[in-house]
């Protein structure tokens, strides 16, 4: 009788690709943009890299949680890429805007012509203010809703937020540049809308839906306010 030789164990399954497109996407895009960001001038091609990069970094993220892809820890690095090179961005445009500000007021003022019988021209009774009203609209809830609040670098936050939202701010008038910013995550279900008013006048909107991210933004000067 001849004995049966063992079959030869079979070969294990190769590992399954990481699944993540999205979110390698956007880790690539917002990394580029964090390179040019601190780059004078050449830096203004990083504000569409790394916005396009935060908005794919969230939607692959999102699908990990979700376990429709791996490679969460890359998304995730592209979500932080992608803000520290809008953070960069922001502090760049603010530091040039305040340049322009202080050459400005470095000029000597022309003289006031006066009138008999009436004050100078020009001679305000108050300080006059610019009114910024951010505005978030849609179905349920924003995840997320950052937004500037000095015309400049400074910003707030909020989490969870049941919409619609609404925040008014004033900024004076009169300065050479005044940035005016909106960012609203959308919760996951149905479409959100986010737009700027100054002065009762829109001057920026945009959309998203599931997980996207809508980014109104814009100086206030450029719009002839």
């Amino acid at each position: 009788m001849t004995s049966q030789q063992p079959y030869p164990p079979a070969a294990p399954y190769p590992a399954a690709l990481p699944r993540n497109g999205l979110g390698t996407a956007g880790f690539v895009t917002g990394l580029i943009g964090l390179v040019f960001s601190p780059i004078p001038f050449i830096g203004v091609v990083a504000w569409p890299l790394v916005i396009v990069g935060l908005i794919l970094s969230i939607l692959g993220f999102a699908r990990a949680n979700k376990g429709g892809a791996t490679n969460k820890g890359l998304a995730l690095a592209g979500i932080i890429v992608s803000a520290l090179g809008l953070v960069i961005c922001i502090v760049w445009v603010a530091a040039f805007g305040k340049a322009v500000t202080d050459t400005a007021n470095s000029l000597p003022a022309a003289p006031p012509v006066a009138s008999l019988g009436a004050p100078a021209a020009g001679a305000p009774n108050g300080a006059a203010k610019h009114t910024v009203v951010y505005k978030v609209t849609g179905t349920g809830k924003a995840g997320t809703i950052s937004y500037t609040n000095d015309g400049m670098t400074s910003s707030s936050t909020e989490s969870n937020v049941k919409l619609p939202w609404q925040k008014s701010i004033e900024l004076p008038d009169g300065q050479a540049f005044q940035l005016v910013s909106v960012i609203a995550q959308a919760g996951g279900s149905g479409s959100i809308h986010v737009s700027i008013e100054v002065d009762g006048k829109v001057i920026k909107e945009a959309d998203a839906s599931g997980y996207g991210v809508a980014t109104a933004n814009g100086d206030i000067g450029s719009f002839g306010h």
